[in-house]
């Protein structure tokens, strides 16, 4: 994730909306249970985070899946491994 994206993730003031969602009551409970333990203030904060988490991963497997085909398209069009290597280096280094 780009710098100034997680910036704006760690805002803790960031613009909010009311999202309706049904969900099992034992479910409701579960988390209502577990998240003190895990040190959050209530169940909806908890639902955030996991919601936040699986997001996460799925758009790093996006970005790594649209990387793998950006590498593999420049390979079929005659682009070195050096020079793919050294374009990745530059951009991982800034």
């Amino acid at each position: 994730m780009e710098i100034a994206n997680l910036r704006k993730r760690l805002d803790r003031n960031r613009p909010m909306t009311t999202v309706t969602i049904r969900m099992p009551e034992d479910i409701i409970q579960d988390l209502k249970r577990i998240a003190p333990m895990l040190g959050f203030s209530g169940y909806q904060p908890l639902i955030r985070a996991y919601v936040g988490q699986g997001l996460q991963a799925d758009l790093e497997k996006l970005d790594n899946n649209t990387l793998t085909a950006l590498i593999n398209s420049l390979k079929r069009r005659g682009v070195s491994d050096d020079v793919i290597h050294e374009a990745l280096t530059d951009i991982a280094c800034g």
